[in-house]
C-alpha cells in the first residue's frame, strides 16, 4: 500500500514538473501559437533580377517568465545569396493610426509586389490587382514589415490587458522586443539597421530610435530613421492656439493651387514658390495678428484677412466672420463650395460629394475610399496565394484602438538623444504637398537641437498627398531618396 502511495506521489510530481516546464506553443488550449510560411520569389528591379525568400508569419512574444503575451505578424523579404549579411541593410517598416496594419507601405512602395493605381494615384474599378513594384528597395536592404499588436493578424493573448500595447510607450516598448526578437533569430545584429514610419508610424519610429538606443533597453544603434507624412516629431507644434493656427495656412495653400482658387499671379509660379510667400506671411504678419488678437483695429483685420483670402482661395468676408482663424473642416467643405464638392483629408487633390462625409468621417473620405478597397482585396488575395500563409483570422487593416497618448512622453527628445548618443544616426522625412502639416512638418525639424544635428537630417517634399507613393512620378522620386539615403547612412 505505501509503495502506490509513493508511486502515484511520484507521479504527480512528475506531471507537475511536465507541465511547468511546457513551452508557451505546447500550453492548454487558446495559447497562441507561432507560424511561419516561406515562398522562393524573383522580380526585375532597375533591369536586374532579384531573388528573395518571403517569410509571413508570427512571433510569439513572451514574458522573461516565458508568459505568452502577444502574436506579432511580419511579413519579411531578404534577397537570396547574400554571404554577409554585416554588408546587407535591414529596414524595419510600420504605419500609424495607431491601429494601422503595415499594409500600406508593404503593398503601395516598399514591397515588391504594388496595388495598381493609374499614375496620378487614382483607383481603377474593380477587381483590383497587384502588378510587379520595380521601384522596391528590395535591390538595397532587406525589409521587415510589422503589424503593431491589434493590428493586421496581429492579437493578445486571450485575457491579456490591452494596456500593456495601446499606448505611447507601451506600443514602443512592445515593437522594439518584436524588433530585437527578429534581429536575434535571424542573426542581423551586425546588419545596418533603419527604420520607416509613416503618419503616426513617424511618432514609433522616433521614440524607438531613442528606445532601442537607450539605457537599461537593447543598445542596438540605428544608422537611420525615416518619417513619412508626420506633422514632427521634435517640441511638435499644438494643433491649437496661436502657432498651430499660423502654421496650418500652409495646408490651405496647396489645395488651392492645385484647385485653382487662387490669384492668376500665384497660379503662375510653382507651388515650392508660393509656399515660401506663405511660410513669410504665416510666422510674421498673420502669427503677430493673431497674438494681437482683439486689440487689432477693423482695417488691420480686413487687410489680414485679405492676404488670408489671397493664400486660401476662402472669401475675406468668411475669414472676418471666423475672426481671422479658419478650421480645417470648414475650408475642406468651404473651398469648393461653389462646385458643389469637398476637398479630401490625407490627400486634397480627391474631392468628395458629401461635404458632411469630408469633414467629419477619416476613414470614409475621398481619399480613403478610394484607398481602403484596393489595398483590402489585394492584400487578403496575396497572403494566401502568393505568400502561402492561410488563416481564417481577419486581416485588420485599419481600427480605432483604445490609445492612450501620454502626454508626458516626448518622442521627439527620444529621437534627438539618440542622434546625440550616435553621432551617425541620420533622419530622412518625407511630406507630400496635400497632406496635412507642410509647414508644421518643417517647423518641428527645425527645432532639434543642438544645431548640428540639423547635419544629418533632410526634408523632401513631393507633389502627392500623405500616401504619395501612389503617385508614379512620387514612386519613382520615393525610391531614389531613399536609396540614396540608405547608402549614405552606411559604410563604404
Amino acid at each position: 500500500m505505501m509503495g502506490k502511495k509513493i508511486f502515484y506521489a511520484s507521479l504527480v510530481v512528475l506531471l507537475i514538473v511536465s507541465f511547468a516546464n511546457l513551452s508557451a506553443e505546447e500550453t492548454p488550449q487558446g495559447t497562441p501559437e507561432e507560424s511561419l510560411s516561406f515562398t522562393k520569389h524573383s522580380i526585375q528591379i532597375d533591369g536586374k533580377a532579384l531573388n528573395y525568400t518571403a517569410t509571413a508569419g508570427t512571433y510569439l512574444l513572451k514574458e522573461d517568465n516565458g508568459k505568452p503575451l502577444a502574436n506579432f505578424f511580419f511579413i519579411a523579404y531578404t534577397k537570396d545569396g547574400v554571404k554577409d549579411k554585416s554588408r546587407r541593410p535591414l529596414l524595419f517598416s510600420f504605419n500609424g493610426g495607431p491601429g494601422s496594419s503595415s499594409v500600406w507601405m508593404h503593398m503601395g512602395a516598399l514591397g515588391p509586389r504594388r496595388v495598381f493605381y493609374d499614375d496620378e494615384g487614382l483607383a481603377f474599378q474593380p477587381p483590383y490587382r497587384l502588378v510587379d513594384n520595380e521601384y522596391s528597395v528590395l535591390d538595397v536592404t532587406d525589409i521587415v514589415f510589422i503589424d503593431p499588436v491589434g493590428t493586421g493578424y496581429s492579437r493578445m493573448v486571450p485575457g491579456e490587458d490591452p494596456h500593456k500595447f495601446h499606448g505611447v510607450m507601451e506600443d514602443i516598448e512592445s515593437v522594439a522586443e518584436f524588433i530585437r526578437l527578429y534581429v536575434t533569430r535571424n542573426k542581423r545584429w551586425e546588419s545596418p539597421k533603419f527604420l520607416i514610419g509613416e503618419s503616426y508610424g513617424t511618432t514609433r519610429a522616433a521614440g524607438l530610435a531613442g528606445y532601442l538606443h537607450g539605457e537599461n533597453n537593447h543598445y542596438m544603434y540605428l544608422n537611420g530613421v525615416v518619417l513619412v507624412s508626420g506633422r514632427g516629431v521634435a517640441d511638435s507644434p499644438p494643433r491649437d492656439g496661436d502657432l498651430g493656427t499660423s502654421l496650418r495656412i500652409g495646408d490651405y495653400t496647396p489645395p488651392a493651387w492645385y484647385h485653382k482658387k487662387l490669384p492668376s499671379d500665384l497660379l503662375s509660379k510653382t507651388l515650392p514658390e508660393v509656399l515660401e510667400e506663405v511660410e513669410k506671411f504665416a510666422s510674421g504678419e498673420y502669427l503677430q495678428a493673431l497674438i494681437k488678437g482683439n486689440s487689432l483695429t477693423e482695417d488691420e483685420k480686413r487687410a489680414i484677412a485679405q492676404k488670408l483670402s489671397r493664400y486660401t482661395g476662402l472669401s475675406t468676408d468668411y475669414i472676418m466672420k471666423s475672426n481671422l482663424r479658419i478650421q480645417s473642416n470648414d475650408f475642406k467643405i468651404e473651398l469648393l463650395r461653389d462646385r458643389g464638392l469637398a476637398i479630401a483629408g490625407y490627400d486634397s487633390r480627391y474631392t468628395g460629394i458629401d461635404p458632411g462625409v469630408a469633414a467629419r468621417s477619416w476613414k470614409l473620405g475621398a481619399a480613403m475610399a478610394d484607398w481602403l478597397g484596393p489595398f483590402t482585396a489585394t492584400v487578403n488575395h496575396y497572403f494566401r496565394t502568393e505568400l502561402k500563409y492561410e488563416t481564417d483570422r481577419k486581416y485588420l487593416i485599419l481600427e480605432s484602438l483604445p490609445w492612450n497618448r501620454d502626454p508626458s512622453v516626448n518622442v521627439g527628445e527620444m529621437l534627438r538623444q539618440a542622434m546625440v548618443q550616435n553621432k551617425y544616426l541620420k533622419v530622412l522625412a518625407f511630406k507630400g504637398y496635400y497632406d496635412s502639416g507642410i509647414l508644421a512638418a518643417k517647423y518641428s525639424l527645425n527645432q532639434l537641437e543642438p544645431a548640428k544635428l540639423r547635419d544629418r537630417v533632410k526634408l523632401v517634399y513631393f507633389e502627392a498627398g500623405h500616401m504619395m507613393y501612389i503617385h508614379k512620378a512620387s514612386l519613382i522620386k520615393w525610391k531614389n531618396e531613399l536609396t540614396e539615403f540608405i547608402q549614405s547612412a552606411i559604410p563604404d
